[in-house]
């Protein structure tokens, strides 16, 4: 899977780069001084990488933890994301982190502790008060658990703090961290879905819907929180029929009291990075739809959105108490 690994020579005798050292024997070990002189520069070409991506093991020494947007939440008046890890094991054509980062190269930030001991100060700044932090905004938080051994580490710390507040956000069928773990309270798994017809021609290597929906199921079995994220909303012909029949497949074998929260969001990207991804993609008929700029973002029209916004809404409201949708909303100026 993985043929060259990048490390920082502060990182090379991190417990996790060994231990990754030893998982890939064959694999190529290249120093670095910092992770920036491979991952940053311009020039390079992400569609190539992403068909073998190289790893890289860095040191993150900067700020960890960042205020989530207000347009964003799942409830909490308190939230926050964090990034253990940039760029997914999946290539979803709409996907921000093709216009956000100049490399395709899996970049795993290896000292969780210093992640956790940012997240506790955080959480002890209202400790009274849960405060959310969302893993998976940079990544597939589960894709790559086998490689980076993340979801075994942020439940043992989150256990022992349970006024922090975990998702864990994923296309992933790789659970079985969960399925072997006691359910928490204070975490819920969230898992990101498009109709399946949009998801064979946008999402590549993503599992299949019903495939998804067996790993909720059993994770429901289990005790563990589930959230459905029906975000970006993709308009496409037989827009109702497509996410009515979604929506109806995933509440038909998902228990409702299982779910925590759903959440629905709108085609959106930065407006910079849908410029770079439109060169990556000139033919993207995604791209070529009914697209416009709207304050930092581009998005499809207003009444589009609009549209295709209220359609998932109702047909969500018949599934799910009102209190437990939330909507994601562009970024204007």
């Amino acid at each position: 899977m993985i043929s060259t690994i990048y490390f920082e020579e502060q990182v090379a005798d991190h417990p996790r780069t060994l231990h990754l050292f030893e998982k890939f024997p064959l694999a190529d070990r290249i120093p670095c001084t910092h992770y920036k002189e491979v991952f940053n520069p311009s020039g390079q070409n992400f569609r190539i990488q992403k068909k073998k991506p190289a790893l890289i093991l860095a040191g993150n020494s900067g700020k960890k933890v960042h205020p989530v947007p207000a347009t964003y939440g799942i409830g909490g008046r308190r939230n926050f994301y964090f990034s253990h890890m940039l760029n997914c094991l999946y290539d979803c054509r709409y996907c921000f982190l093709q216009g956000m980062y100049p490399s395709a190269h899996y970049l795993l930030f290896v000292n969780y502790e210093d992640f956790y001991e940012e997240i506790e100060k955080v959480a002890m700044q209202t400790p009274t008060e849960p405060s959310w932090f969302f893993s998976g905004y940079d990544c597939d938080s589960l894709a790559l658990e086998s490689l980076s051994g993340f979801a075994v580490s942020a439940l043992s710390f989150f256990q022992d703090h349970p006024m922090a507040q975990l998702e864990l956000r994923t296309k992933s069928l790789n659970t079985q961290v969960l399925e072997k773990h006691s359910p928490l309270s204070n975490v819920v798994t969230a898992f990101s879905f498009t109709p399946q017809e949009i998801s064979v021609q946008l999402e590549q290597n993503v599992p299949s819907v019903s495939s998804r929906i067996k790993a909720m199921r059993s994770l429901a079995e289990k005790g563990w929180k589930l959230g459905i994220r029906l975000d970006p909303v993709i308009d496409c012909h037989q827009f109702t029929q497509r996410y009515a029949s979604l929506i109806s497949q995933i509440f038909g074998e998902i228990p409702g009291d299982s779910v925590h929260s759903v959440s629905l969001g709108p085609f959106r990207l930065p407006h910079p990075f849908f410029k770079r991804m439109e060169k990556l993609y000139p033919s993207e008929p995604l791209f070529a739809g009914n697209l416009e700029k709207r304050g930092r973002s581009v998005s499809y029209e207003p009444e589009i959105e609009n549209q295709r916004i209220e359609t998932c809404r109702k047909l969500l409201l018949k599934e799910i108490p009102s209190e437990k949708l939330f909507l994601c909303q562009p970024l204007e100026d």
